[in-house]
């Protein structure tokens, strides 16, 4: 599971495919991606995610959100396969 919140740490996309690509060599078959509310994620939730990731210090709403970590995700896969992208 990984949590976006504010307080986690932020990558490039290049290193958010390289974590993608490492999480499936390690056999790992599915992510899951947390988003919280305006108000984040209770800390019973930040202590069961495997790591956090931050898109950035701002704050925006939860369907903004959904819409840029599909971007992301996609954006992952291309840099993954060798295919150009948009920078």
């Amino acid at each position: 599971m990984i949590a976006l919140a504010i307080e986690g740490r932020m990558l490039s996309s290049e290193e958010l495919a390289e974590k993608i690509e490492r999480l499936g060599v390690e056999g790992v078959s599915r992510i899951v991606f947390v988003i919280g509310g305006s108000l984040g994620l209770s800390g019973e939730v930040m202590k069961r995610a495997d790591c956090a990731l931050s898109f950035s210090k701002m704050t925006f709403p939860h369907q903004l959100m959904r819409v840029i970590l599909l971007e992301q995700i996609y954006r992952g896969y291309r840099i993954m396969t060798g295919q150009p992208y948009h920078k």
